[in-house]
């Protein structure tokens, strides 16, 4: 995700500080090169010698005579980014009035005078981040380009993002975005169909590579509408829905909304539905249901917009690649689809996955992370909308 990306990284005095040696880890798990640039506050909460065992460079402590901002974060600088994580509202504050009395504040204004691009990950307790004159911080240099991680609101305080959030984040702005400008709707999870108030027909999807791919198409530059059960609003649109039914009238308001430029359609969706009681359906006696079959989503999508760039999943159970590529061809030639990801049904709950990407003349094989799948997704999306213009 990070792959050649320098990273300056500021960090300040929150106590939010003690995960920077976590944080800087991750970042280069993920490919990128880490230098850090340390306020004083922060040197009290953890120690230089910690962030240059984690970034294995030297730690910027105060700018001397070799001017060190303009090194890390000038025109010709070292970074491709720089991130404040944490940042305090006083940093925020400062950044916002041009204010360089720390080694991070002095960095961040020269980033920004040299459009280099600035990420910062607030953390800080709750009534500071509500506070107005941080808002209007915010606000202020959001408006100069500066892209903010979303704290998590937890027990009082407005807690650092993940570093998966930051990485992704990090990935969007300082890499480069194929997908920039484009809106992309992707449905991810299992739907559930109700039989009663307590209980419903579902599958076993987890969503891993529906999130995935939406993740994936967001660090591509994407504006992403993810359609899911339990949608995450932090890096798109989320949609929450519960059946087959409200997802499929969830994809065709947005469609009807926005100018979609793709659909994923990765989800689980019920095939079947029946009328739900009312009340809950008492047990210890046998029980038949009749099962009505659901619209098919991608089915209904393509009738009512004929040039719409749609990707497709298939799983299948039989363990035989020839029959998952049959079904994929079958469903490629009847929607008219862009191409088809067929995997086994196995895989479902896993981390790792095998998939193959199924097009009218060729397949390939992908082995990897869901994380890693959803990227190679993109990637294909990439190509067909070029092949589109």
């Amino acid at each position: 995700m990070l792959t050649g990306v320098n990273v300056a990284l500021g960090v300040t005095g929150s106590i939010a500080a003690v995960k920077v040696v976590e944080l800087a880890h991750e970042l280069r798990r993920r490919g990128a090169s880490v230098r850090a640039v340390m306020t004083e506050s922060a040197r009290g909460i953890v120690h230089p010698w910690a962030v240059e065992f984690a970034t294995e460079n030297p730690v910027v402590t105060e700018i001397t005579g070799s001017v060190e901002h303009v090194e890390l974060c000038g025109r010709d600088g070292w970074a491709d980014v720089f991130l404040v994580a944490p940042a305090t509202a006083n940093t925020v504050g400062k950044m916002a009035a041009a204010v360089d009395d720390t080694p991070v504040t002095t960095c961040a204004t020269t980033a920004l005078g040299a459009d280099v691009p600035v990420v910062v990950a607030p953390a800080m307790h709750e009534p500071m981040y509500d506070h107005p004159g941080v808002l209007d911080a915010i606000d202020r240099v959001e408006e100069w380009g500066v892209e903010f991680v979303d704290p998590r609101i937890e027990e009082g305080k407005a807690k650092i993002a993940t570093a998966d959030d930051i990485a992704l984040e990090l990935a969007r702005v300082a890499t480069p975005s194929p997908l920039d400008g484009k809106y992309v709707v992707v449905t991810s999870g299992a739907t559930s169909e109700p039989i009663d108030p307590v209980r419903v027909l579902t599958s076993r999807a987890s969503g891993k590579t529906g999130r995935a791919v939406a993740r994936a198409c967001y660090a591509y530059g994407a504006n992403v509408a993810l359609v899911h059960d339990a949608p995450d609003t932090r890096y798109s649109t989320g949609r929450r829905v519960e059946t087959a039914e409200e997802m499929l009238h969830e994809v065709q308001d947005l469609i009807t909304a926005l100018p979609i430029d793709a659909l994923i359609s990765a989800a689980a969706i019920s095939d079947y539905t029946t009328d739900a009681a009312d009340e809950k359906i008492r047990s210890g006696r046998n029980l038949t249901l009749d099962l009505e079959r659901t619209p098919k989503l991608i089915d209904a999508v393509r009738e009512d917009n004929p040039d719409l760039p749609i990707v497709g999943f298939k799983a299948e159970t039989s363990g035989d690649d020839g029959a998952m590529v049959a079904a994929a061809r079958e469903t490629l030639h009847r929607v008219d689809l862009s191409f088809v990801v067929a995997n086994d049904a196995s895989v479902m709950g896993e981390d790792q996955t095998r998939a193959l990407f199924v097009h009218e003349g060729s397949v390939r094989e992908h082995r990897g992370t869901k994380a890693d799948l959803g990227f190679a997704v993109a990637d294909e999306l990439v190509e067909e909308l070029a092949t589109e213009t």
